[in-house]
């Protein structure tokens, strides 16, 4: 599958002739250093010009990802090597050179893997502990560059704090308490790439661009989405009418929903991913406020003897659902023949008399039957969400 073992003079260099386990280093003259530091750079270039030839010139996927994982693999063993031997190597020995050079050429190269061929490799793999350890060196060093330039600007700073506290946390855990894989890595690796991108600007906006960038990431974590959610409340709760309230989160709701998630990427692979949180949180604060506007009008609609208004409620039951999306929910009840009627018609004939929703009293079932063929893109997200909610409700009882 490939033309021989174009690691070859690499291996045989880490793994015994700088191995002061298995060979005597002598001292070499500057020349020397340099002829060998020169040929480990020529080496890197011939494995990166191998390993790209392996992509495009194979048709077969499964040997390509193969062959990509066992460069892959022989990479990091590679580097565990070198990184025992530099630490073998006394101070002041010219082979540190060497080595030093060697780690930062496997480094690059396992950078081209990563960046461009990841979808090749796997990513439940445990991350060997000595490259763990210099992957989590190096991502510290990176944060804390990207810290500096965050600086300047107070609006990102609350939410950066939060996004390095949580890395920091992530990065530390235990080896006892935590197997790292590889799909963890190279989310972190991948965040930080694109937090050091990222342009800060001074703006008052209720999503920043360090917002849209966890967002587009999947950064789940809780402590980030309680921030965000409470942000969001607090420019909501600012208002005094419920109308306008409703028109703001719902204004929040429709650029939230914008904002692109990059496919199969997770900060936390434990927890539920965060658009789903936050559209939880939306459809929750939709429902709360609708119930607000309708307990705002009630008492509006005209003046009832009691007696009435509790005949009423026994006859009526209230759905904090709108006419269109209980018209969709009835619809596919029919469709799925779980209730029995001879016509759709007829169902919402004997079934929408006995429905009201906070802003009307009484619904026509003709119409209601007209608008479930007409359904808007935010009343289905309402519907399916709603149905997931009592999915996971009746999975409790």
């Amino acid at each position: 599958m490939c033309e021989g073992y174009v690691l070859e003079w690499l291996d045989t260099l880490v793994t015994v002739t700088l191995n002061p386990v298995k060979s005597k280093i002598n001292a070499a003259v500057p020349g020397d250093i340099a002829k060998i530091k020169d040929q480990v750079v020529s080496q890197k270039d011939k494995v990166q010009t191998a390993i790209k030839s392996t992509v495009f010139t194979l048709n077969d996927e499964t040997k390509i990802r193969c062959l990509i994982k066992k460069y892959h693999s022989s990479l990091i063993s590679l580097l565990d090597q070198a990184l025992e031997d530099l630490a073998l190597i006394k101070e002041g020995n010219p082979f540190k050179q060497v080595l030093e050079t060697i780690i930062v050429c496997i480094d690059e190269l396992l950078s081209l893997i990563e960046h461009r061929f990841t979808s090749y490799l796997s990513g439940d793999e445990r991350v060997p502990a000595t490259y763990l350890a210099v992957l989590k060196k190096e991502l510290a060093k990176r944060l804390s560059s990207v810290e500096k330039k965050i600086r300047a600007f107070d609006a990102y700073l609350p939410t950066f704090k939060i996004l390095k506290q949580e890395l920091e946390r992530f990065l530390t855990q235990p080896s006892d308490k935590h197997t790292y894989v590889f799909q963890e890595i190279l989310y972190v690796k991948e965040l930080c790439l694109e937090l050091e991108h990222l342009q800060p600007v001074d703006e008052v906006v209720i999503y920043s661009r360090l917002d849209e960038l966890l967002i587009n990431m999947n950064f789940n974590s809780k402590t980030y989405i309680y921030w965000l959610t409470q942000r969001l409340a607090a420019s909501i709760n600012d208002l005094e009418q419920p109308s306008e309230k409703m028109d703001r989160l719902l204004f929040y709701l429709k650029l939230f929903k914008q904002y692109h998630k990059k496919p199969a990427v997770t900060f936390n692979r434990k927890d539920v991913d965060l658009h789903k949180q936050i559209s939880n949180w939306f459809t929750q604060e939709v429902f709360y406020l609708e119930k607000q506007i309708h307990y705002s009008i009630v008492p509006l609609k005209g003046i009832e003897a009691p007696k009435q208004v509790v005949q009423k409620e026994k006859t009526k039951l209230l759905s904090v659902l709108s006419v269109d999306q209980m018209a969709l929910i009835l619809r596919a009840a029919d469709d799925l023949k779980i209730v029995m009627a001879r016509s759709l018609n007829s169902v919402f004939k004997n079934i929408v008399p006995y429905l009201s929703t906070p802003y009307q009293e009484n619904i026509s079932y003709d119409s209601m039957r007209s608008k479930s063929y007409s359904a808007e893109m935010r009343d289905k997200e309402i519907v399916i969400e709603t149905l997931k909610q009592m999915i996971k409700k009746i999975n409790e009882y």
